[in-house]
């Protein structure tokens, strides 16, 4: 099996909210490719993920972000939940993390409520992406657009809509990072 993602280091931003399958699926086909992966939070120890508004399993954090910074990563990976994104949009440290990775032409990549981060961010004007249907207005608000697409990729952007679209949503991060 190839590994077309070796040497490429990605952090995944989360906090107790997270939607599990939108972190471990993406995280699992990383690995699979190779990755380096790192899960950054707004505290050490574990993070409590979800499965919709039932609590799943924790997962050990690796890095806390007022810690961490965007050179150190190739990537950045936003999973949703309606609990998590709001988390980290609250938290100064989450929030210039995630613009750093915009402001140095670095991949993000953005699924369901995950962009409330970056609107937080002031990242979102001019941009066209794909979230769960109830951020469209918070993303016009913002200046961007959204698209009802399962995955969609532009200026460094990828997004998705929900965990339906995470077949999309993986093969096409693993397509920009290996590019």
């Amino acid at each position: 099996m190839s590994a077309p993602l070796n040497g490429k280091k990605i952090a995944f931003l989360a906090t107790d909210g997270v939607e599990q399958i939108e972190l471990t699926r993406p995280w699992n086909d990383l690995q699979g490719a190779g990755a380096t992966l790192e899960l950054v939070s707004l505290k050490e120890g574990e993070l409590d993920c979800y499965h919709h508004l039932d609590k799943a399993k924790s997962f050990p954090v690796d890095s806390v972000v007022s810690n961490v910074d965007a050179n150190s990563y190739d990537a950045l990976v936003l999973p949703g939940g309606v609990a998590n994104p709001d988390a980290l949009r609250m938290d100064e440290h989450a929030v210039s993390f995630v613009k750093q990775f915009f402001n140095k032409g670095k991949t993000v990549a953005s699924i369901c409520h995950a962009p409330w981060t970056i609107i937080e961010a002031g990242m979102v004007k001019g941009r066209t992406l794909a979230a769960w249907p109830s951020l469209k207005t918070d993303i016009a608000n913002a200046g961007g657009t959204w698209v009802d697409e399962p995955v969609h990729y532009s200026d460094g952007l990828i997004s998705s809509r929900n965990p339906d679209d995470l077949d999309a949503f993986c093969a096409k991060l693993i397509e920009v990072l290996a590019a």
